[in-house]
Parts: structure tokens; C-alpha cells; sequence
């Protein structure tokens, strides 16, 4: 799937593959690649977090009022982060305590992490000027951008835990058979409330990326957010029933979504039809990993196979091997029979 979107891409425009481009390409595509870890953290436990978009806008209006009122950098991501993971401690609170749906009350927690955005920046955006912070979310080193470097280092460390700690391997359980896992005895209540956690922390840090990006904290950033994570997720393959799925495919996820926004961009396609796209590449990415698509496509060309087969061997099936008959020992006694037993022979002389 990779290869064929930079392939069309290619085909599209020739300034595809030029550097600037394929740079824009690697920073849009890691914010989406964060929001998609801290996607995938909820959806490998069978949840959705349709709320990151929202917190991460409620991360840039936190910390541009911080900066504004003269916060230090290292107190204002601390605090930023803090809230963040609050928000996502209510939503595990809310979905495993209260036991509402997840899409329920994620969907409860955009509204109101939006509007609390809108309420403490009053109305106007507000703009950084902090060049400390402005470097380090939105600077370089060396030649390259410091949100690549960042999402480099977010999908290493979610590698690890996933594969190599406890932690990862509960939440693999968690997602294959809760059930079973609750039965087990591993603490699945906890381990559910700390992936969305997980997943407004890592929220927290994509909102400081966009605003060290755009120099500005805003309740408006990060529309649609929430859909790139969701689209990220499931085109690097992980099931929405979960239990499967790895970071590392989904930041390949990521950057197909950010190479196919890429492509609609540099074709002059507006925004509504790419909305349209976006959609029609989330269900057909569902359809293949959580509505069985590869299994009915794999199903499909096996028949197709044996079709042909037959077809080459005059048609019909293929008449099953009779079962060997039982070859007869020597002098006519048939094996199969059951052994007779065999009177004791008594080698005592004289009378009874």
C-alpha cells in the first residue's frame, strides 16, 4: 500500500518527490503519527478515543497562556501534559467505572475539551513568542525537523512496551479475551484506565507540536484529528476489535494518510472531496482488518484455484481414495480380526 501511494503520487505531480515535499509529508504526518500510537494504545483494549483531536487543541491554548504569562518551558509542557492526561483519566474513569461506552464518552470528552479550549483562550487565538519553546517543538536539528525526531522517539519507546514490558502484553490480553484476562487474574480495570491515560498524554504532546508548529495556541486546531488517528490505526493494520496491531504499522498508516493528503493537495482537490476520500480509505481499511476482507479475498482466490484444477482435470471434484482393505495374514486369518486368547497351558503331571 505504501509503495502504490508514492507510486501514484509520482504519477500525479512531479514535484512529488522532491525534497521540500517529502519533508512536508514526514512533518505533517508526525502529529498523525502520534495521535495514532495514542489511538492504538486504546483500540489494541477494544476501545476509541474519539476525543485527541480536542485535547490536543486544549494542549495549545494551555500552554500559549502559560508562555504568555511568563511560565518557564520546562513548567509549561509539565502542566500541558498533566492536563491532558487528566482529560484522559476521565474518559478511562467514565468508560470502565460508570461503564459507558467508549465512543460515548470520548465523544463527550471532544465536546467539552473543545469548549474549555475556547473558554480559556477568550475568544482570540493566542500567539507564542517563546523562541526556547518555538525551538524545541517547532525548530530543527541539523537538517531535520524536531516533531520527526519527536515521533521517531514516541514510536520506539511504544514499540518497546508493547513488545518487551508486561504492560503491552496486558493490553494484548486485554484486547484478544477480557474475559479471560479478568479470569487470569491481571489487573484489567487498571490497565484499562492507564491507556487512556496513555492516549491524552501522548494527545498533549501532538497539541505541543502544532503549537510550536503554528506559533499559536487556538480551540480550532486540530479539526479532524480524531479521524487521521482512527484512519492511521486501521490502515497500519491493527483490528477495531482489538488484541492486534503494533506502533511501528501504524506510523506507516500515518504516513500513507499524510502521503494521500499530499497527493489530493498537490492535484488542487479541495477539502470537502478529501474528506470524501478520507472516509471511503477508513472503510475499506476496515473492511480488510476487522471485517474479515482478507480472509473472504484469500477464500475467494483459493476457489478460484481449485476451480481451475478441476476444470483441467476434465471438471467434478476429485473422487476421495477408497480406504485399504485388510490384507489377510497367511493362512487365510484376516489381521483385522480381534486375537483370540490363548488357554493356559498347564505343564503340571497327575490327576486333578
Amino acid at each position: 500500500m505504501f509503495v502504490l501511494v508514492a507510486l501514484v503520487g509520482s504519477w500525479t505531480s512531479e514535484f512529488f518527490f522532491t525534497v521540500r515535499n517529502l519533508e512536508n509529508i514526514a512533518v505533517a504526518a508526525s502529529v498523525v503519527a502520534v495521535l495514532g500510537i495514542a489511538q492504538f494504545i486504546v483500540v489494541v483494549t477494544r476501545g476509541i478515543d474519539l476525543s485527541v483531536g480536542s485535547v490536543a487543541a486544549l494542549a495549545t491554548v494551555v500552554a500559549a497562556v502559560l508562555l504568555r504569562q511568563g511560565q518557564g518551558v520546562l513548567v509549561t509542557v509539565v502542566v500541558t501534559l498533566v492536563a491532558c492526561a487528566f482529560c484522559g483519566l476521565i474518559n478511562g474513569l467514565l468508560i470502565v467505572y460508570a461503564r459507558i461506552a467508549p465512543f460515548v464518552a470520548t465523544l463527550a470528552m471532544l465536546s467539552i475539551a473543545r469548549g474549555v479550549a475556547f473558554l480559556v483562550q477568550v475568544g482570540t487565538l493566542i500567539v507564542i513568542s517563546n523562541e526556547t519553546f518555538l525551538d524545541i517543538f517547532g525548530g530543527r536539528t541539523g537538517s531535520v525537523p524536531n516533531v520527526v525526531i519527536i515521533a521517531l522517539v514516541v514510536t520506539l519507546v511504544a514499540a518497546f512496551v508493547m513488545r518487551f514490558t508486561p504492560l503491552g502484553r496486558r493490553l494484548y490480553a486485554l484486547g484478544g479475551n477480557p474475559e479471560a484476562a479478568r479470569l487470569s487474574g491481571l489487573p484489567v480495570k487498571r490497565d484499562q484506565v492507564m491507556a487512556y491515560v496513555t492516549s491524552g498524554l501522548l494527545a498533549g504532546l501532538a497539541g505541543l507540536m502544532l503549537a510550536g508548529r503554528l506559533s499559536q495556541g487556538s480551540s480550532l486546531v486540530g479539526a479532524g484529528y480524531e479521524l487521521d488517528s482512527i484512519a492511521a490505526t486501521v490502515v497500519g493494520g491493527t483490528s477495531l476489535f482489538g488484541g492486534t496491531g503494533d506502533p511501528i504499522s501504524t506510523v506507516l498508516g500515518a504516513l500513507i494518510i499524510g502521503m494521500i493528503g499530499n497527493i489530493m493537495n498537490l492535484a488542487g482537490i479541495q477539502s470537502e472531496p478529501q474528506l470524501i476520500i478520507r472516509g471511503l480509505v477508513i472503510l475499506v481499511a476496515v473492511f480488510l482488518t476487522s471485517g474479515g476482507g482478507i480472509q473472504r479475498i484469500r477464500a475467494a482466490f483459493s476457489k478460484l484455484r481449485r476451480g481451475g484444477k478441476s476444470g483441467a482435470d476434465g471438471g467434478g471434484p476429485t473422487p476421495a481414495p477408497a480406504p485399504p482393505e485388510p490384507v489377510p495374514a497367511a493362512g487365510g486369518s484376516d489381521l483385522s480380526a480381534e486375537p483370540r486368547p490363548t488357554p493356559p497351558h498347564d505343564t503340571t503331571e497327575g490327576t486333578r
